[in-house]
């Protein structure tokens, strides 16, 4: 019943896994045989894997685009428009029954849920506690989320991760043993701080951020001013945090060009890591690894900001379960995130229907929503054969700051997903794990990440944020106000390059974030 046992299980699981590897000479990495399970995929010929090694490698004259750099998302790539509707269009080169499904799903993600019983039977199963009634309430748009920008203002799309250190588990001659069992849920309050509840039911808390300004002296007589943010739980409806508690903020995720993410080989992401950095260059990218719910096996984190999910459908669950209180077949308790120090929580009437195998959204409706979020579209491109961005573009190349924002790849080629199948992408992501420092330090692991580990997040859509979601906010909690503050907060691995953008003439500078908004 407590929500915390079953990802302490899942890490148990996971740890047992991989432990068979620990003893081999030499040492067989972590991630040896992972693959993607979740697809239906055609290996690749010699020829295509030439080809693909020279479509993407790193460009040699910055003076020009490269071929279809404009097409962010291959032949998926829409026209950009210039509303809050960008990021909101399905894949350029779906079928016309993926629009159908595609159609279906958007309702489903914008579905507002009711308290049960009601006469909805389909919508009704919020709660008891929640963070939003709708995939759309955090997702606007489709777009990033926002730290409140006053006491007043309902559009927040941010919460609190919450968890305690696990206890010492001896899984065998596993030598990273620290890396997978890292953390469980808070007894009263379990991994996850909601902020609304059905009436009758006390909210978890209520969320309080307090900022203090940084001032950042740049080259050519420039400033720069960066806010650092504290955030403490307040309101607290169930009893006392745990003294132990790890408390991490978390805004919503942009959601375009997901499902094009899920189709990058899991080989060629591999390829990128490099923990003990070998080559020398300062960037040591690791890959999470997690437990997959679905397949009952470890498999890549791709999804979240530390990469703690494998896959959509896997994330769309634990959002539905997490964030609205909606049971599924991932997630199949009605009490949603209650602990069973909820009990009034636990023990409320909830909405699975007996037609649904007892959940409050099923395979079919599950499905759709993760099909939705599978073919949102990118947009093209914007000026990429301008001076300016050009020259941004070789800035980007120059100060390593492509070394983890890779920025392109090419899919598997897919059976049955021809809308994602063998497309050259741009995501500007390695979707690896890498040290960010103390000043983005979180200080609470989540699977194989540290508490100063994040996830790469992908660039493109990036320059359309203001456009999307009327704000220029960004990091995982939304502490930079604008492209440049957010380079400025890279600390870690990313502190050459950091220190290098500060240094360079404010010329270079400003192509490097109009070549960013250019993505």
């Amino acid at each position: 019943m407590n929500r915390s046992a079953p990802l302490l299980a899942a890490s148990i699981a996971l740890a047992l896994a991989l432990a068979a590897n620990s003893d081999t000479t030499p040492p067989v990495p972590a991630w040896e045989g992972l693959a993607d399970v979740h697809l239906d995929v055609i290996p690749r010929t010699d020829e295509e894997r030439a080809r693909i090694a020279a479509i993407t490698a790193a460009p040699v004259d910055f003076t020009v685009a490269l071929p279809f750099e404009e097409n962010s998302a291959g032949a998926g790539t829409v026209r950009p428009r210039q509303n809050a509707d960008a990021f909101s269009q399905p894949l350029g080169n779906l079928s016309f029954e993926g629009e159908l499904n595609f159609r279906v799903g958007n309702g489903l993600f914008r579905r507002l849920w009711v308290t049960a019983p009601a006469s909805t039977l389909a919508s009704d199963g919020l709660g008891p506690l929640y963070n939003a009634r709708s995939c759309q309430r955090c997702h606007v748009k489709d777009g990033r989320g926002h730290p409140p920008e006053g006491p007043d203002d309902s559009s927040v799309s941010m919460f609190l991760r919450i968890s305690i250190p696990a206890p010492t588990i001896n899984a065998g001659p596993l030598s990273e043993i620290a890396d997978y069992i890292a953390t469980q849920g808070d007894p009263n309050y379990g991994t996850q701080l909601q902020d609304f509840s059905l009436p009758g039911f006390a909210a978890e808390y209520s969320l309080q951020i307090e900022y203090e300004e940084i001032e950042v002296a740049l080259s050519g007589g420039e400033t720069a001013t960066l806010r650092q943010p504290t955030y403490d739980a307040v309101d607290l409806g169930y009893g006392p945090l745990h003294p132990d508690a790890m408390l991490s903020p978390r805004i919503a995720n942009q959601m375009i060009g997901l499902g094009l993410l899920e189709a990058i080989p899991v080989e060629d992401i591999l390829a990128n890591a490099d923990p003990d950095d070998r080559d020398g260059d300062g960037i040591s990218g690791r890959p999470q690894i997690v437990w997959s719910l679905e397949y009952n096996q470890p498999m890549l984190g791709r999804f979240g900001h530390k990469a703690g999910n494998p896959t959509i459908r896997e994330q769309s669950a634990g959002a539905f379960a997490g964030d609205i209180g909606i049971s599924n077949a991932l997630h199949p308790n009605g009490w949603g995130e209650c602990t069973e120090m909820q009990m009034d929580c636990v023990a409320a009437l909830h909405g699975g229907d007996p037609e649904q195998e007892g959940l409050e959204i099923d395979d079919v409706g599950l499905d759709l929503v993760t099909f939705y979020s599978q073919n949102l579209a990118v947009p093209a491109r914007r000026d990429v054969d301008d001076p300016t961005v050009l020259r941004g573009r070789e800035i980007f190349h120059t100060a390593q700051c492509a070394a983890c924002h890779t920025p392109a790849f090419v899919t598997h080629r897919l059976e049955r997903d021809p809308a994602t199948s063998f497309q050259l992408i741009w995501p500007y992501t390695d979707l690896l794990l890498h040290d960010m420092g103390d000043g983005l330090a979180d200080n609470r692991p989540e699977g194989r990440a540290t508490g100063r580990e994040w996830r790469t997040a992908p660039l493109w859509g990036i320059g359309m944020t203001e456009t999307v979601s009327g704000h220029t906010y960004f990091l995982h909690d939304g502490r930079a106000r604008n492209l440049l503050e957010a380079v400025l907060w890279h600390g870690g691995e990313a502190e050459a390059s950091r220190e290098a953008v500060i240094a360079m003439p404010p010329a270079d500078r400003a192509a490097l974030i109009t070549f960013l908004e250019s993505l």
